[in-house]
């Protein structure tokens, strides 16, 4: 696995369901490649996240750092870190 760390894998595998109805990979080569295809990100910080939404066509004004983080599209990592999934 090159593009995403084993982490970004197994929280997206374990937590997609909060963005999709069906589950989209069923293994961590499925997460992965569905991970590659739709070009998430990972980025640092919330800040980074509101930016990139925003940069995105998101329409994030008014919302709280909460409440981007809570977004169906982010998926939190350790250290602060957050995987951003535009399914």
């Amino acid at each position: 696995m090159n593009g995403f760390s084993e982490e970004c894998i197994e929280v997206f595998l374990r937590d997609q369901s909060q963005l999709f109805d069906e589950p989209v990979a069923e293994t961590p080569e499925e997460a992965e490649a569905f991970l590659e295809d739709c070009m998430a990100v990972v980025l640092d910080s919330l800040e980074e996240v509101k930016e990139y939404l925003e940069e995105s066509g998101a329409d994030v004004d008014g919302m709280t750092l909460q409440e981007i983080e809570d977004a169906s599209e982010v998926f939190v990592l350790l250290e602060g870190k957050y995987l951003v999934v535009e399914g």
